[in-house]
């Protein structure tokens, strides 16, 4: 599965524009990637603008089951290539309704397709694309229930027999320069041996505007980050970025954890939770102590992970000091190759992004994950990072079973479980 390669983080960037005259995948010197974006939200627009102004691709398609995310990501996507030099959107490119994703799939105009749609729906569009024979950048998480990471693998190994397309999973953190250098350091045994870590996530609700003349369904589509089953409750949707770093740190899955959560706050429409506090623990003993909050009307905003061990304790926040305390004491303090000064940033109080689009530790985050991926396609040395995608996914399902069932479940268990999520939703009238 090329697991290696998704662990070491973000590829280096340089020589996406130094190829010979024609490689042997067919891209010419200097061509670009024609990508398309499924799902014009705000999330995906963040990245596909990334994507457009970092890499050598050029947004060429776009699909939404909304006509009007489709005319917004159109007026948004032609001003940016006008700034960039090169034509909009051909209004043939463009795909509206439920079945788009399958449009776009067979699209001959497009190389890769980047897939943001609500998370429900990440592994249906991913099978999609990749048999449509177009590399894949899939956001996280990969699945929202044990049915669909099981799709989901089936899915990487037909991947990896084609060896004809790249798939990339958005977990940019590992690309992000600052954490990059960190955990290299802590696997080279700058922390010891590791005694436990100590995560959280604490960040503002999501918030949508006041809907009206609209069917429950849309709605519910539209507000899918409310939505338990579309989402897969914070813990999956966006939690998981914080588990994804301790599995990266400690090479591995939890083995077991228990846990709760609650909706004790938050009165909008929708079933998520607005809390949980888990208890992983790994192979050796080691615990994970994870607790999110998504309610603070203030905004408060502070993600943290804390790696202890025997020779110090690394510090990994989203925003301020990131560092190594103890015997093999450092601190990122410099600015990564061709990006943004981290070390000033690091020093201002850290704000939310509702479109991932942090600054901070996080700044070249982003950037270096898409110009890993574009380089992957445009060298021919593809990437398979969908099993390891799974593992994060099934790590925060995990803590949302346990959770859910109010005592330790193993992760031998949650499997055998098979829980599935079904949607109840006649997806056909949306045309």
């Amino acid at each position: 599965m090329d697991r290696r390669q998704f662990l070491s983080g973000s590829a280096a960037a340089s020589g996406l524009l130094l190829l010979k005259p024609k490689t042997a995948f067919g891209y010419e010197a200097n061509s670009a990637v024609r990508l398309a974006l499924l799902g014009c939200g705000n999330r995906g627009t963040t990245v596909a603008t990334s994507f457009a102004k970092n890499t050598s691709a050029r947004i060429v398609a776009l699909a939404d089951i909304f006509p009007d995310k489709l005319e917004l990501g159109k007026t948004h996507f032609d001003a940016l290539a006008g700034t960039l030099g090169y034509a909009g959107v051909d209004r043939k490119l463009m795909f509206r309704g439920w079945r788009a994703f399958e449009e776009l799939a067979a699209a001959q105009d497009v190389d890769a397709v980047q897939i943001s749609t609500p998370p429900f729906f990440h592994v249906q569009h991913l099978d999609a694309i990749v048999r449509g024979g177009k590399h894949a950048y899939c956001e996280k998480p990969v699945g929202v229930d044990i049915a669909q990471t099981k799709q989901a693998l089936e899915i990487a190994q037909r991947v990896e027999r084609s060896g004809k397309v790249s798939v990339d999973v958005g977990f940019q953190i590992r690309s992000a320069p600052p954490y990059v250098e960190i955990v290299r350091r802590i696997h080279e045994g700058a922390l010891g041996k590791i005694a436990c870590i100590a995560a959280h996530y604490n960040a503002p609700p999501s918030a949508y505007p006041e809907r009206t003349g609209m069917s429950a369904d849309e709605v519910r589509l539209r507000d899918w980050l409310w939505d338990r089953v579309l989402s897969g409750d914070i813990l999956v949707e966006q939690d998981i970025h914080v588990i994804d770093i301790c599995n990266w740190v400690l090479g591995a899955h939890p083995l077991s954890a228990v846990a709760r959560c609650g909706r004790n706050v938050l009165s909008h429409a929708g079933d998520i939770s607005d809390n949980y506090q888990v208890v992983y623990t790994y192979a050796g003993d080691v615990r994970v102590s994870f607790s999110s909050t998504q309610f603070d009307a203030d905004n408060w905003f502070d993600v943290s992970v804390r790696v202890f061990g025997a020779k110090g304790v690394a510090e990994a926040p989203y925003s301020g000091p990131l560092r190594i305390i103890g015997e093999n004491a450092w601190t990122w303090s410099g600015q990564a190759e061709g990006g943004s000064d981290q070390s000033a940033q690091a020093k201002a109080p850290g704000a939310f992004a509702a479109n991932g689009a942090f600054t901070d530790n996080l700044a070249d985050a982003d950037r270096d994950k898409d110009r890993g991926f574009i380089e992957s396609i445009v060298s021919g040395r593809f990437h398979n990072q969908i099993a390891a995608g799974v593992e994060s996914a099934r790590s925060a399902m995990l803590g949302r079973m346990a959770a859910a069932q109010k005592h330790e479940v193993a992760w031998d268990e949650l499997l055998v479980h098979g829980e599935e999520y079904r949607l109840n939703m006649d997806l056909s009238r949306f045309t």
